[in-house]
């Protein structure tokens, strides 16, 4: 690995603070548990009981949603791909869209009966595509929970049914989320208010979105919501206001009404006390980095996406330095391609995030005449 030390001083530095809100701090949510994090950095911006370990109900179907989406992302699955309904599926009880055994449904479909209407007959379905049997796919999202790093999360199920070894907490489904939305596909399921489901037999099944928001506060666009008796009312949510994109998580919430309220406290809260701030724009040339047998001798080089930076709404900007970090380039080389990654440290020496490096153009390998070029160039250039 080439590294490549760059510093950039952008900013005057300051000494203002983020102002997390403890739950002593009293935003009166009537929630048990409660977190709001910045998507894209995960910061803390509200915590209560955020480690507690509680039963998750249907928000598990966000690590479930997960799974599916990585499965479409690298090819194992298909959007138009059919999926045959099992008696097991169909069998489900708590919320579903009455599946019956042996029909036929696309994954395009039983991905917006979950994502909306929280069905459990549809998830078992997609369970039992992907992974052969409901505790294969149980067993592959206990690894993506080590994976991630979720050490107080443990499945027993992919729908969110009761069990005493099925439970969660507030950081780890804010984490989950953070995770899920690195599939932006999944807020075309999530971001709909209500839908039809069309059977086999030609009847619909009306689709209504069980969280509410999506309709009701500006910006809302997923993600889950859950309740069973003993897991009381919970709602992990995701809204975006200008570049600002955050996830809340509330649980153990005494009615319905209540997690909406303590949800649409802690966004509000959330967008009225934070900004989202641009530390270097991915429209501007980190550099330019030589390129092996390119018909191009060097290409500029770019972040994917801006880097950023969450502060309070009286913050000043920061002082960050950038570590480039990539391999040697060699052509051919196709446009947008990843070839690197800029970690971003704060005056500490704190990596505060890391945004892949890529080329905006094509760069052909180089022919036989072209290598006769380059080398004439080299030539004349030291006459």
């Amino acid at each position: 690995m080439l590294y490549l030390k760059k510093i950039l001083i952008i900013f005057i530095a300051c000494l203002f603070f983020i102002p997390i809100v403890k739950a002593e701090d009293s935003l009166n949510l009537s929630s048990e548990s409660a977190i709001l994090i910045d998507s894209k950095s995960g910061k803390i911006l509200y915590e209560k009981n955020k480690d507690e370990k509680l039963p998750m109900a249907s928000m598990t179907k966000i690590m479930s949603m997960l799974i599916i989406m990585e499965n479409i992302d690298n090819g194992n699955l298909k959007y138009e791909d059919k999926v045959l309904i099992s008696k097991n599926a169909s069998s489900m009880g708590g919320s579903q869209v009455f599946l019956q055994a042996g029909e036929e449904y696309t994954v395009d479909n039983l991905l917006k009966c979950i994502a909306i209407a929280s069905a459990n007959d549809a998830v078992v379905a997609m369970a039992e595509k992907i992974s052969g049997s409901v505790d294969a796919f149980v067993n592959l999202m206990n690894d993506k929970a080590k994976e991630l790093e979720l050490t107080n999360t443990n499945f027993a199920n992919p729908h969110g049914l009761d069990n005493e070894n099925h439970y969660s907490t507030a950081y780890d489904m804010a984490k989950m989320a953070q995770e899920l939305l690195k599939y932006e596909d999944i807020l075309n399921y999530t971001s709909i208010y209500e839908d039809y489901l069309t059977k086999p037999d030609g009847s619909q099944v009306w689709l209504v979105n069980t969280n509410r928001l999506v309709r009701f506060y500006d910006g809302v666009d997923g993600l889950k919501t859950g309740y069973t008796t003993e897991a009381g009312y919970c709602l992990t949510a995701t809204a975006k206001k200008n570049d600002l994109r955050l996830i809340s998580v509330v649980m153990k919430s005494p009615s319905a009404e209540a997690r909406s309220s303590d949800t649409s406290t802690l966004l509000t809260y959330g967008f009225n006390s934070f900004k989202s701030n641009i530390i270097y724009n991915k429209d501007k040339s980190l550099g330019k980095i030589k390129v092996e047998k390119g018909k191009l001798k060097e290409v500029n080089i770019y972040l994917k996406e801006n880097a950023t930076e969450i502060l309070s709404v009286t913050e000043k900007q920061n002082n960050y330095s950038f570590n480039i970090k990539i391999d040697k380039i060699v052509a051919p080389v196709k446009e947008n391609t990843i070839i690197g990654k800029a970690e971003i440290i704060d005056n500490e020496g704190n990596i505060i995030d890391e945004v892949d490096i890529i080329v905006k153009e094509n760069v052909e390998k180089a022919s036989f005449i072209d290598y006769l070029k380059q080398s004439f160039e080299f030539i004349t250039s030291g006459i």
